[in-house]
């Protein structure tokens, strides 16, 4: 789900802003980016998201301002190594034109950080900061989660009257097979031959028995009553949602293919859009 939050705390006699952005996401990544005084916290900070949040793509950004930092130092020999390498390639490429010294400052790490904040202090700051902006961030995401949920509700009451439909149109499916196939013997006849009872009535059993979606509508049942409890929990349950509906999917499908009419299709043609809608929602829940 997306969310957005910032925090901060003081830190050598300025302060430290922290940023955290949330967008969709299948897994959990995360995405830490600190100035380069702040660098050896960055792996913290990761794992302290990562126990706080569960799923969705998370940006860190931290920011320093107003800090009584000291002025970042030139790395000397870095830059007459680079100034020096630019000369050779100049002489090689463009002899007796100039290197101009604005090069230089495409030159990664040319300069450096002449001290860093004392790290107990800054550890702290950056968690007091960061701790604040997940829980907005959560906030956030807590107010679409509950719009979501609402949402996915509707698409899983709705699923359950197209299986009530389905369960209704199967029950009376064996008298409307004999129906079907007496009216189609009775064209091909024409009264020319007598129809066998026995015969019918195996063939009526056995395309009743082909045509039966009892066994699916029951773990479909069951699979969305399953859901619909899990909407209700207030952990993760993106995974489990989204396994949920494979296998929904896959019920929906057997009764598709076992449909012997076009009423019955058309009830499982619905009931795969519903489940592909859930499925569609479920991507953003935790």
């Amino acid at each position: 789900m997306t969310g957005f939050g910032v925090g901060e705390a003081p830190l050598a006699g300025g302060r430290v802003v922290v940023e955290a952005r949330s967008v969709n996401h299948r897994f959990l990544e995360v995405r830490v980016n600190v100035p380069a005084e702040l660098q050896p916290h960055a792996f913290a900070l990761d794992q302290r998201v990562r126990k706080r949040l569960g799923r969705g793509r998370i940006e860190v950004t931290a920011r320093l301002f107003g800090a009584t930092m000291p002025a970042p130092e030139l790395d000397l020999e870095r830059a007459r190594s680079a100034f020096a390498a630019l000369g050779r390639l100049r002489d090689e490429l463009a002899p007796r034109s100039d290197v101009p010294l604005e090069l230089l400052a495409a030159v990664p790490e040319l300069f450096r950080a002449a001290s860093e904040p004392e790290p107990e202090a800054a550890r702290k700051a950056l968690e007091a900061a960061l701790d604040d902006a997940v829980a907005a961030l959560t906030t956030m995401r807590s107010r679409e989660g509950a719009a979501l949920a609402a949402d996915l509700t509707k698409h899983l009451a709705e699923s359950r009257t197209i299986c009530s439909a389905i369960t209704e149109l199967t029950s009376n499916a064996t008298e409307a097979f004999r129906r079907r196939i007496e009216g189609r013997l009775a064209q091909l006849l024409d009264g020319s031959a007598e129809l066998e009872p026995g015969r019918l009535e195996a063939e009526v059993a056995l395309l009743a028995d082909r045509s039966d979606v009892s066994e699916e509508l029951a773990r479909l049942a069951s699979h969305i009553d399953q859901f619909g409890g899990l909407l209700e929990n207030d952990d993760p349950v993106g995974r489990t949602l989204e396994f949920l509906l494979q296998e929904m999917a896959r019920e929906a499908n057997t009764i598709a293919s076992k449909s012997p009419d076009a009423q019955l299709t058309q009830q499982a043609v619905s009931l795969k859009a519903c489940i592909e809608r859930l499925r569609e929602q479920v991507q953003n829940v935790e």
